[in-house]
């Protein structure tokens, strides 16, 4: 296994069509995805003392958090549009690798910052919605 770009590894929103069509969201010097799930323990006395889990069981969920620099993009403008509506909408990641993971996110945040003397910037935090599917 080869090393992998953190350049190339992007957040893109779709474009509502049908087929699809996902959008870059620009500007983005960061992104980091993290995919959680709920254990389910089922220790029973004949456990031996060990802690079981049950495969498969419990909630499993996706957060994608990104920060970069505001360009003024249509994808950061419908992330922004989104997220004053706490609209869901689907998303995809994609790696240097060819691989993607596609799914419905909520906005959950978004903040802009920018000092007197440099660049706007923002970082928002996704929330996944139902399964985020690997392609």
């Amino acid at each position: 296994m080869t090393a992998q770009k953190g350049s190339a590894f992007l957040l893109k929103i779709s474009d509502g069509a049908t087929p699809a069509v996902y959008q870059t969201v620009a500007g983005l010097r960061t992104t980091q995805l993290s995919v959680t799930g709920d254990a389910v323990v089922i220790t029973h006395k004949d456990s031996g003392g060990w802690r079981e889990l049950l495969s498969g069981a419990g909630v499993r969920s996706v957060s994608v958090s990104a920060a970069g620099i505001f360009l003024g993009s249509a994808a950061e403008t419908k992330v922004r549009t989104n997220a004053m509506a706490g609209t869901l909408d689907d998303y995809e990641l994609s790696f240097e690798d060819g691989a993607r993971l596609r799914g419905q996110f909520l906005v959950q945040r978004l903040d802009y910052a920018g000092d007197f003397n440099g660049e706007r910037n923002y970082t928002m935090q996704l929330e996944s919605s139902g399964a985020v599917v690997s392609l």
